[in-house]
């Protein structure tokens, strides 16, 4: 795999867990009331759209470290009822997610990864189970975002991974995260 598609990828993994992170940690102010409470959305609450975010991640993190979990995945759409229940849930996957996007070697990209789908197995490439990972993350986690303006918590600034003027914001929350800029850009 050319450096700079395992780079991007391994970006976009730890992007991914850091937007997770943020979105989460605001989500931590609410009222166990509004995590709860009814909102216009795909899923209709806040509570029901991150877990889909992290059960969706599940299945296909799954698949791609050679697992055969499927649709027992989503057996329970909702298996955090609680914000920090969530939040450490959805940190042990982001974590597995950077671990298999760390460990791709030449040619990883176009390996085939078999997702089991209950009345079928998906054969699909590596690279492209990631992107789709990655948009379905992003789509759900705008949803929050914006069911998130609707409480008392300011959501919090996602799509902008490493803006000017953050470095010491960016630098406390990495290293709560155990990274440094370093870990997340290095080659």
């Amino acid at each position: 795999m050319p450096a700079s598609l395992r780079l991007a990828l391994r970006g976009m993994a730890y992007n991914n867990a850091w937007a997770n992170h943020r979105l989460l940690t605001a989500c931590a102010a609410l009222t166990p009331e509004e995590f709860v409470a009814p909102r216009t959305g795909f899923f209709p609450t806040l509570r029901a759209t991150l877990n889909h975010i992290l059960v969706i991640d599940r299945f296909y993190i799954d698949a791609l470290e050679g697992g055969t979990l499927g649709p027992r995945a989503w057996a329970d759409p909702e298996p955090c009822r609680s914000v920090a229940e969530l939040h450490a849930a959805q940190a042990a996957t982001d974590r597995r997610l950077i671990a298999w996007c760390d460990a791709m070697e030449e040619g990883a990209a176009d390996r085939i990864i078999r997702v089991h789908r209950g009345g079928h197995v998906q054969e699909e490439r590596a690279d492209r189970l990631l992107l789709h990972l990655f948009q379905h993350q992003i789509h759900h986690r705008g949803q929050a975002h914006a069911m998130l303006s609707g409480t008392s918590v300011r959501p919090p600034q996602l799509d902008e991974f490493f803006a000017e003027g953050e470095a010491p914001l960016r630098a406390a929350e990495f290293h709560a995260l155990g990274w440094t800029e370093e870990t997340v850009w290095r080659d």
